[in-house]
């Protein structure tokens, strides 16, 4: 795979439908994201502070190069509401070259 055609796909997971979108609209307006899926809400169960939690969040997968994700972690940061958000990048090993080209082409300056 070219250095180009780096992809990651980064997953966050929101409190709400509108806040999922707001993120998901600026993301790809800013051109730092081709495309970012918001998917149905989930349960999380996780620890925090020392106490179990449980919270139903909207989980969204975004698509963007790998060199762009310190932009988009950023602005995931700016827009979220937690303390502390997730935030994971997984890299590619494969995909469909023509898809791989379009998202480094939707996010090219």
């Amino acid at each position: 795979m070219e250095e180009s055609q780096k992809i990651v796909l980064v997953m966050t997971n929101l409190p709400d439908r509108p806040a999922a979108e707001g993120l998901a609209d600026r993301l790809v307006a800013d051109r730092l994201a081709a495309c970012v899926n918001i998917l149905a809400p989930c349960t999380s169960v996780y620890r925090w502070q020392g106490k179990l939690e449980r919270a139903e969040e909207v989980p969204l997968l975004i698509k963007t190069p790998a060199a762009l994700y310190g932009k988009v972690e950023q602005t995931i940061k700016e827009c979220h509401p937690y303390e502390l958000p997730e935030i994971v990048a997984v890299p590619l090993a494969a995909g469909l070259p023509a898809y791989l080209a379009w998202v480094a082409g939707e996010t090219a300056e």
